[in-house]
């Protein structure tokens, strides 16, 4: 019986095939002793085998045996180390076309016992020369690089501590001046002293509306008493209540006086103003509107295509968090839906003393670069404006602090981390909207995401998290592990990550340029998504140090927000996962009657090819030694890339034109879908036809169910072609590197 080896097509000629080849034929061969001594074709047959053993692996095997002479390849194939196995068909007229030498078995041996002492000794003596040379090379020792692992990550976690945090927040609120751009000031001192080498102070000249010198006041007419907004009569005011007066008047409301009858419409939906609208002149009333279930310029476009000349706002007492007496605070909303307001002024005030000045506002931005794609940009955002960030600049400087602290160990990012701290957030994110719009096309071709820190900690009851749903999976994982040693010994809420729409300066980013966005917040109230936009209220907060005084709350917002940045910067790959996207458009179109045919098809095919994308492409990408790094740089485009096939052209007012964040209800659904319905119903509830041409008015009274599901629909189509362009990315290029 012959075999015949075949080298491993990885290995070239050799020496360790020969030796195992040479030394091994009474292991792998089955012959008796008394065939070996036999002459003729059995012996030629062996000597063959020998010769073309050892001559496997060069560039000239010499002439093959007949292909009709040999049976097809077993299915089982033994393998070793050093080549595969295949058994060749016996044949005895098989001739071999190498001729064997003459000589007796003793002297083959001798000569195969000094072939190998030869051997050994050379091995020793090159043995001997690397062990000299190791041992008298100078001992340089590299620096220490972290790797891309848990122990990067754990290395990173214990240096975010509650006492450094609580060192870094005394040091912010102990300035002496307590002015936007000493505070902005202070934080471009701090990042470069923490060690970000590239760090700018820019500046941004926007018209503000502040509180005047006339505060806002109500009066009753029939009794002509004047109350604060606060319920204080306005004889009664004193010096303690000038600080305030910020948290009791609406920014960029008309100043001036509107007298009118109040007409309740509860949170001003199209029921509520039908109801009204059937029983009252709406003409320059004055509406009292709750807030909550709807973004509020939302129901300020209602209110004013209804003819209404002013609004009350107030938080019905059942929605206000629990302990949280809100009936008798004062606050402050906000009509800009970002940026520098140029916008068209609405009559929707009381009486109104506010003041328009043209001020600086302060944006701080430092780069930590990244290595092999430093063109590719994770944004982390805070405020330093206001007391309301809730800690929000020592988090930003604790996680400054621990991550340049793992580069001066090595540790270089593959990413570039770009960390912002806005002005001008209270009064309508004004300083990210304005720096985006500056940067707005390198953004929208390189930012890969969002990591807001808002307002990490206002609350101390439940732990939040918001994400798009590029990113929900990363967003949940991260919450699973932090919860497994969370504050209160075990007794924790599991993952709870949601979709709806983010407040404050994440606006633009997730809005305008569809970057992937999430955030991690502590607040007081239950996680109960109807009274999600309360939020819109900005009351005067309590200090961190009050709030959560031994920071260990804002410990767990940082470190979980540390490990966010460490995978968006640091994976191979970045942690999207595009399948959560298509389950999420599945999910928002479930249980709609008046969904069509194709649209549930589309979704279907887009969750078909996520569902292959994912796992057959992203997977192996993560390998470095399976992909080239240019093709895996395109592969992160297309994840990128993907939350931007679902911006639409206009939206309704406060509503995102990124359809995948959705607004609060038991129900997940298109905003674009419930809003459609309600304009609808509120072109027949107007008195008149709307005279002034506007985007707005084209949404709402123009903006059709069918037009709404031709949006979707286009989005989902979009989306597919992205998938499929990222599947024929590597459609041909060879999975296995030789």
């Amino acid at each position: 019986m012959a075999y015949r080896k075949v080298c491993d097509a990885q290995g070239g000629p050799m020496v360790g095939e020969v030796l195992h080849c040479s030394g091994g034929l009474d292991l792998d061969w089955d012959l008796d002793k008394e065939e070996l001594q036999e002459q003729g074709p059995s012996m030629d047959r062996m000597q063959m085998q020998h010769v073309d053993c050892q001559r496997s692996g060069c560039s000239d095997p010499g002439p093959d045996p007949d292909p009709e002479l040999m049976e097809p390849i077993q299915p089982s194939v033994s393998v070793s180390p050093h080549g595969r196995f295949e058994r060749l068909q016996e044949d005895p007229n098989y001739i071999s076309h190498f001729t064997r030498a003459p000589g007796h078995k003793g002297q083959r041996r001798l000569h195969c016992f000094l072939l190998r002492y030869f051997l050994a000794g050379v091995g020793v003596f090159v043995l001997g020369l690397l062990i000299g040379w190791f041992a008298h090379t100078p001992a340089v020792k590299p620096p220490v690089l972290l790797s891309d692992s848990s122990d990067l990550l754990e290395e990173l976690l214990r240096g975010i501590t509650a006492d450094k945090i609580d060192a870094l927040q005394r040091s912010f609120s102990s300035l002496s001046d307590d002015s936007e751009e000493a505070r902005a000031r202070y934080l471009y001192r701090q990042w470069v002293g923490l060690g970000l080498t590239d760090v700018r102070l820019s500046n941004h000249t926007v018209l503000l509306s502040l509180p005047g010198s006339t505060p806002n006041t109500i009066t009753d007419r029939s009794s002509h008493q004047c109350f604060l907004p606060n319920g204080i009569p306005c004889d009664q005011r004193g010096p303690s209540d000038l600080p305030k007066q910020r948290f009791s008047y609406a920014a960029y409301s008309t100043v001036g006086s509107l007298q009118g009858e109040v007409v309740d419409v509860q949170y001003g939906s199209v029921d509520d103003l039908r109801r009204a609208k059937d029983s009252l002149n709406l003409t320059n009333q004055i509406a009292m509107v709750k807030l909550g279930q709807a973004p509020l310029l939302y129901k300020l476009s209602l209110l004013s295509e209804l003819g209404f000349g002013g609004v009350l706002l107030y938080i019905d007492p059942c929605d206000a968090p629990p302990g949280r007496r809100t009936w008798h605070q004062a606050f402050r909303v906000t009509l800009n839906p970002g940026g520098n307001p140029a916008f068209e002024r609405k009559k929707i005030t009381l009486t109104v003393g506010n003041q328009q000045s043209s001020k600086k506002i302060y944006n701080v931005v430092g780069y930590l670069k990244g290595r092999r794609n430093p063109d590719r940009y994770v944004l982390v955002g805070s405020r330093h404006d206001s007391d309301q960030g809730g800690g929000a600049s020592a988090i930003m400087n604790q996680l400054i602090a621990a991550l340049t602290e793992q580069t001066k160990r090595g540790w270089v990012p593959d990413r570039t981390t770009v960390f912002c701290s806005w002005g001008g957030s209270a009064l309508g994110n004004i300083g990210s909207y304005e720096w985006g719009k500056d940067n707005s096309v390198v953004l929208k071709n390189s930012a890969v995401a969002y990591v807001s820190l808002n307002s990490p900690v206002r609350g101390t009851e439940t732990l939040r998290a918001t994400a798009s749903p590029t990113l929900l999976q990363l967003t949940s994982d991260i919450q699973r592990r932090q919860l497994l040693s969370c504050i209160r010994g075990g007794n924790c809420p599991g993952p709870n990550v949601s979709s709806l729409q983010l407040p404050g300066d994440v606006n633009f980013f997730a809005n305008q340029i569809a970057v992937p966005t999430m955030e991690f917040a502590f607040e007081q109230t239950k996680a109960e998504e109807a009274t999600s936009f309360l939020s819109e209220a900005q009351f005067s907060a309590e200090l961190p140090e009050t709030l959560d005084p031994l920071f260990k709350f804002h410990e767990t917002i940082a470190k979980m927000t540390a490990e966010a940045i460490l995978r968006l910067v640091n994976d191979p790959v970045l942690p999207f996962y595009p399948l959560d996207i298509a389950l999420d458009v599945q999910n928002k179109l479930k249980e709609r009657s008046m969904v069509s045919q194709p649209l549930l098809s589309s979704a279907s095919s887009l969750r078909e090819h996520a569902a292959f994308f994912q796992s057959e492409t992203m997977r192996p990408a993560n390998d470095p030694k399976e992909r080239d790094p240019s093709h895996v740089r395109m592969l992160n485009d297309v994840l990128r890339d993907l939350e931007k096939s679902f911006i639409i052209p206009q939206a309704p007012p406060g509503v995102y034109r990124n359809l995948l964040y959705s607004l609060p209800g038991k129900t997940p659904q298109f905003s674009i879908l419930r809003f459609s319905q309600e304009a609808a119903l509120h072109c027949n509830v107007t008195s008149k036809a709307v005279k002034r041409s506007s985007a707005e008015k084209e949404v709402i009274c123009h903006s059709t169910m069918t037009q709404s599901l031709s949006l979707i629909l286009r989005a989902i189509r979009s989306a597919e072609r992205l998938v499929c362009f990222g599947l024929d990315l590597f459609e041909n290029y060879p999975n296995d590197r030789i």
